[in-house]
């Protein structure tokens, strides 16, 4: 187990110096050599299974009065199931090397002040009718392995997944190598939501510099001062963001013709540019190449003293490309407002949002029953269009 998790962690700590022999793994405290009577009155060994709520490198309260259980159900010594803790009975996966057979709920009135608190709780029910049949039985064997999380992308534990019971799901995102071209509004808060995947590699492509107007419609809320360093798009991203995900990489130039090579290594790109000339490249270069990728659009226009106008999200995988041709304008000129300096953030975060759930579907994160490769959502009438479905 980490040791700086558990010197920050006075309840963790305080399980260690008693002897338990603690494993975090995915999110999850274990808590191994557990004794227990099982159905047929036998005295064996389990495996207590708690999510772990951090605040940072150490533990907070508690998110949640449930404990999970690895074995077979404690019994009473006479054979009887021990009913002060059954709530349900069902083997399932919470992370990879982490499958439960059991769910236990015993809430004191106030919850759990720490995690010392809950799994002494808990192992004085599970062990005591162990401990009647033979008093010699402890759960303090004084072993403690260390994480398995060492290769994590994340500078801390993603303790949210764990949590939700989604790491089997979230690490079919695990491993990509993401290129997010443009960092302006859309692009930002791509990066905002990737960021928080466990993907690979994460790649910033912009040569642009982060201005005060940027400041208004991206994530986050930079200081005057941060604002006076007039730092490169990519680099004020890298910097923000690299303090949760190790692996993001700043590109401080834009994609053109001359660089187009730089994208051959990446599993999938989210395109955020306005230039025609060159998206149509990057778009051409990536169905040569056989590369997955969603391009993004805003169109903003001002009618009387409102905004109107659509948000859209084309999608393109090597089976589903036919649709291109008329979804995507490569052509410059048109009224567009939102190449001004209107403050539409909410927008974006929306254009955003739609584009990661796109991606998500692909990797089969979300389920998807209706294929579609574009999204139009309508602002002034709040309609949203799917189309060209794929077989």
């Amino acid at each position: 187990m980490r040791q700086q998790l558990i010197n920050h962690s006075p309840d963790l700590l305080k399980l260690k110096e008693d002897g338990l022999h603690l494993e975090e793994k995915s999110g999850f405290l274990l808590v191994y050599r557990v004794p227990y009577v099982n159905g047929k009155k036998e005295v064996v060994f389990g495996t207590l299974v708690t999510e772990l709520t951090l605040a940072g490198d150490k533990t907070a309260k508690p998110g949640t009065h449930v404990a999970h259980f690895i074995g077979d159900h404690p019994h009473n010594k006479d054979g009887s199931i021990i009913k002060a803790i059954q709530h349900s009975s069902e083997t399932k996966k919470l992370a990879e090397g982490v499958t439960i057979n059991h769910s236990f709920s015993n809430k004191p009135p106030a919850g759990y002040s720490d995690y010392y608190e809950k799994i002494t709780t808990y192992i004085a029910v599970i062990s005591s009718q162990a401990k009647a049949i033979d008093d010699t039985l402890t759960e303090r064997i004084f072993a403690v392995t260390e994480s398995e999380e060492e290769d994590s992308v994340f500078n801390y534990v993603d303790s949210n997944s764990s949590r939700a019971e989604i790491n089997g799901v979230s690490k079919k995102l695990k491993g990509q190598t993401i290129a997010i071209i443009g960092l302006g509004g859309t692009g930002s808060y791509i990066l905002d939501l990737v960021s928080k995947t466990p993907v690979g590699e994460i790649h910033l492509f912009d040569g642009d510099t982060y201005l005060q107007h940027n400041a208004f419609r991206s994530p986050g809320a930079p200081s005057i001062d941060k604002l006076r360093e007039r730092l490169k798009k990519t680099d004020y991203f890298r910097e923000t963001y690299s303090r949760m995900h190790k692996n993001i990489f700043s590109h401080s130039y834009n994609i053109c013709t001359e660089n187009l090579n730089d994208l051959v290594a990446m599993d999938f790109v989210f395109i955020c540019v306005d230039h025609g000339e060159s998206k149509e490249a990057i778009i051409n270069f990536l169905l040569q190449h056989d590369k997955p990728f969603v391009d993004v659009g805003i169109g903003v226009h001002k009618v009387d003293d409102s905004l109107m106008g659509h948000v859209r999200i084309t999608a393109c995988t090597g089976s589903k490309k036919d649709h291109l041709p008329q979804r995507i304008n490569f052509k410059e000129g048109g009224k567009n407002d939102y190449k001004t300096n209107i403050q539409i953030a909410e927008l974006n975060a929306l254009n955003a949002t739609l584009a990661v759930i796109k991606w998500k579907k692909l990797r089969n994160f979300y389920q998807d029953f209706s294929n579609e490769f574009h999204t139009l959502y309508s602002i002034n009438d709040g309609k949203l269009f799917n189309e060209d479905h794929s077989s």
